[in-house]
């Protein structure tokens, strides 16, 4: 445990003690972990497949209304997905990330992950998933905001992982989508219009 807090000293020195209140966690802001299919959802032009609309609107309201509630963060393994694909989206979608704290992918974070992967929840091809459960777990982060539903924001595989991470001594953050993190807001009665 004590690579632990050694590491979690050196992540506080790169985003700063405010990130997660001066030990006094009445004040302090909830860290929420962005995702890259966030990313991809929020900055992605108009899909004509309803769903993925509905999910497209629903990043977008969420980080025009409830971002600011919160400290967020994003990761390494975060910049560099994001980093693949068209050139104009990679532009818009690293635009969007430059402004938050990111975290490093220390051979901690790795550690953890290949712990996750070892379960046998996560096929060998979700290394990256792993990667970002394991880093918003060290970093503390109280959620973890994905439209990852195969991998991520599922409750069967979370279920296992969280019994790994407990195991290695850490907390998974609360995986969600941007629906289920909206908060007690006005919602459901605002328009866009």
């Amino acid at each position: 445990m004590t690579r632990n807090v050694a590491w979690r000293q050196t992540w506080l020195t790169r985003v700063g003690t405010s990130l997660v209140g001066g030990g006094n966690d009445q004040f302090r802001m909830e860290i929420v972990y962005i995702e890259t299919s966030l990313v991809s959802l929020l900055i992605a032009n108009p899909s004509r497949d309803l769903v993925t609309a509905g999910h497209q609107q629903a990043t977008r309201d969420w980080w025009r209304r409830r971002r600011a509630s919160f400290r967020c963060v994003t990761s390494d393994e975060t910049l560099v997905e994001c980093a693949r694909g068209n050139a104009e989206q990679v532009r818009l979608r690293l635009e969007v990330l430059a402004p938050l704290p990111t975290l490093r992918i220390t051979a901690e974070v790795e550690r953890l992950a290949a712990e996750f992967l070892s379960t046998g929840s996560l096929p060998a091809t979700a290394r990256s998933d792993a990667v970002h459960l394991a880093a918003a777990s060290i970093a503390r982060a109280d959620y973890l905001l994905t439209w990852n539903c195969r991998h991520l924001a599922n409750a069967q595989i979370l279920r296992r992982i969280e019994r790994e991470a407990t195991r290695c001594g850490w907390n998974l953050p609360t995986v969600c989508t941007p629906l289920e993190l909206m908060g007690e807001s006005t919602y459901e009665n605002e328009s866009d219009s």
